[in-house]
């Protein structure tokens, strides 16, 4: 075979949170991508299968094991896949920035100062971050941005949302991206115009708020639906997922899209080619 048929090397991929629900199926995702190869995996230092291999979950050999050292973890990684918590993925884009690692984030619970933390990483390497890297969800997020703006006057609009009772944090990142979505093609802040709880006698609703219900329990695995609800009709836009496989599959799209990249911060408009 000569030297323009030599096939590319695969993409080295670096797992965070590897032994978690989100992180095997990653493991997994990768293992079985041709253009991928597992490169690393981390987990908490005081996880009882450190020094496991990352496969052993499901009785299979990937010759990668479970630590918990950044340095070691992300040494021959080109790309970490995170969805941890906030506090730890920083800690891991620290290190990342260290060793020129790109970055997908599929973590969500972010304050505004930490986003800020992430932007100023993201001068120095790229990263993707986006609450929900379903394709499907970022499909539904460019819907809603088209319903939005048609539907601009005379419908009241609520983002309604589930997820399984393990959830830390509420309403859900992608909840969240929805109403900003929407917000913004309104002309609107969501700070300013969005409402998260409702009891007692609240009063008459505000015709440009933008309000949010969320539900916890069970395996739920993440439902969203967006209602713009007017005189004599209503429209409901809605996206349910019912495999963590399909956030695998999208990080996977945005750490190949990551290959191409030398510093910045996208989001999975950018992945797909939806701006």
């Amino acid at each position: 075979m000569s030297a323009a048929q030599t096939p590319a090397a695969p993409l080295r991929i670096a797992v965070a949170g590897a032994t978690g629900r989100m992180g095997q199926m990653l493991v997994e995702a990768v293992r079985a991508a041709s253009d991928l190869q597992l490169s690393g995996a981390l987990d908490r230092a005081d996880s009882p299968v450190i020094g496991l291999d990352a496969a052993a979950f499901a009785g299979q050999h990937s010759g990668v094991n479970i630590s918990a050292d950044l340095h070691q973890g992300l040494a021959g990684a080109q790309v970490l896949i995170d969805f941890t918590r906030p506090e730890g993925t920083l800690a891991h884009l620290e290190v990342c920035r260290e060793l020129g690692v790109h970055a997908v984030i599929g973590t969500t619970g972010f304050t505004d100062a930490q986003k800020a933390e992430i932007a100023r990483i993201a001068e120095d390497i790229a990263i993707v971050m986006a609450p929900n890297m379903s394709v499907g969800v970022n499909v539904t997020l460019k819907l809603l941005e088209m319903a939005a703006k048609a539907l601009s006057t005379g419908y009241d609009i609520e983002v309604i949302e589930a997820h399984h009772r393990h959830k830390v944090d509420a309403p859900s990142g992608t909840a969240l991206k929805m109403g900003e979505v929407i917000a913004q093609a309104l002309g609107r802040d969501l700070k300013e115009c969005g409402v998260f709880a409702r009891e007692g006698v609240t009063g008459e609703r505000d015709p440009s708020s933008i309000g949010f219900a969320t539900i916890r329990g069970g395996d739920i695995v993440g439902d969203h639906t967006v209602l713009f609800a007017g005189t004599g009709e209503r429209i409901e836009i809605t996206h349910k997922s019912s495999s963590r496989a399909t956030y695998a599959q999208g990080s996977l799209r945005a750490a190949r899209f990551l290959a191409g990249q030398r510093r910045g911060l996208f989001d999975m408009f950018d992945v797909l080619n939806l701006t």
